[in-house]
């Protein structure tokens, strides 16, 4: 049986395990799993938090990383501004970003969900407003769902990956992780 890890990655922390070659010290998956054998399917910007699988088996780690088995990604995204029911439409139908047209998604505007404390905290500003969006994408090209809600005029503050297929983060603190079987 393989080995999964669902590990719920804070902000700034990189999705590898060392950090060669930068000149700033910068926090990877070394600082908080010690588990050996194990590597990343797949990829999450240090600018985002929340579910990141790590496995030891090639073959499921293809089956959740490759975009060709679209593997829906589920994001709970904060953008600044106050998204209109024409911005949402055009999430869903996809959008033309600098490297093609993304795949439909599944957009819905969400209260403000309970999540942990981001550290470094959100700026507020009180003369723009923001709002929540639960966006699901299949596939996953580099900073998509950013670049997306860019696209439409929302920019993203805050972006938590809540889950990917039936593997989810509720109930993961931030820099800890679950070990299963599958």
């Amino acid at each position: 049986m393989a080995r999964l890890l669902l590990f719920n990655k804070p902000f700034g922390v990189l999705s590898q395990f060392t950090d060669r070659g930068s000149p700033t010290v910068r926090s990877t998956l070394s600082d908080f799993i010690a588990v050996k054998g194990v590597y990343p399917a797949g990829r999450l910007d240090r600018d985002s938090e929340g579910l990141l699988l790590l496995c030891d088996d090639g073959r499921l780690q293809a089956r959740i990383a490759d975009p060709r088995f679209k593997l829906p990604k589920t994001y709970l995204v904060q953008v600044e501004g106050d998204p209109q029911e024409q911005e949402l439409e055009r999430l869903r139908k996809g959008v033309l970003l600098n490297d093609g047209m993304t795949l439909p998604a599944d957009i819905a505007r969400i209260d403000a969900p309970d999540l942990w404390m981001r550290d470094p905290p959100i700026r507020q500003r009180k003369s723009i407003p923001d709002a929540w969006l639960k966006i699901t994408i299949r596939e996953g090209r580099n900073r998509q769902v950013r670049r997306m809600t860019a696209a439409v005029g929302l920019p993203t503050l805050r972006l938590v990956r809540w889950s990917i297929g039936d593997w989810t983060v509720a109930g993961i603190a931030p820099g800890q992780f679950e070990a299963i079987s599958v």
